[in-house]
């Protein structure tokens, strides 16, 4: 039995999202599989920007999300599900992620300055939905927003995170197949395939 703890990234509160849709699927087979789950979704939050190196590396978490820092903590699988605005995460799930994943909670500082990992040994995944084909996205704009994101993931928590997949949804024609297979009624626009 594993515990999960499942970010749901996508910063509208609108129920028909999609990424609420697969967020749910993904706690509801966990659950149904004896797996522990713990969901947080961030665009219910109240996450202020970081605006210094200062307030990142000295200031406190912000007591709204401090129940989601905790989440992290308590996990050892990780799932990140968002859509791709303007290449990469939207600006609400990443400022999310630069307030719990600083230190105390994904590393400390030694005495002598250095980090030290405290969220090693955990696994990741990363769902992400996007208006265009998942290759296109890899292929013509080299994925580079994903790639930024599993890169600065690895940097403070984990040692690299094992195993690391990600799953893009873009648009392909078996999408509102695969949308039905999770509980959504109709697809509102084409989603697509797993790629490692």
């Amino acid at each position: 039995m594993r515990k999960i703890t499942i970010l749901q990234g996508h910063p509208d509160n609108d129920p028909a999202r999609l990424c609420r849709a697969l967020a749910a699927a993904y706690a509801e087979g966990a659950r149904a599989s004896g797996h522990s789950v713990k969901e947080v979704d961030i665009a219910r939050l109240d996450v202020p920007f970081l605006r210094t190196q200062n307030d990142f590396e000295l200031g406190l978490m912000p007591e709204g999300l401090a129940e989601a820092g905790e989440a992290l903590a308590w996990a050892d699988h990780v799932v990140l599900v968002f859509p791709l605005w303007l290449g990469t995460l939207p600006a609400l799930a990443k400022a999310f992620l630069e307030q719990v994943l600083r230190p105390g909670t994904a590393f400390r500082y030694n005495d002598g300055g250095v980090p030290e990992k405290l969220l090693t040994g955990r696994s990741v995944r990363i769902v992400v939905t996007m208006g265009m084909p998942a290759f296109i996205y890899r292929w013509w704009y080299g994925a580079h927003g994903l790639r930024g994101l599993e890169r600065n993931i690895r940097r403070p928590g984990a040692d690299p995170p094992q195993p690391f997949r990600r799953r893009r949804h873009g648009q392909r024609g078996e999408a509102p197949a695969l949308a039905r297979a999770h509980g959504e009624p109709r697809a509102r626009g084409p989603l697509a395939a797993d790629i490692r």
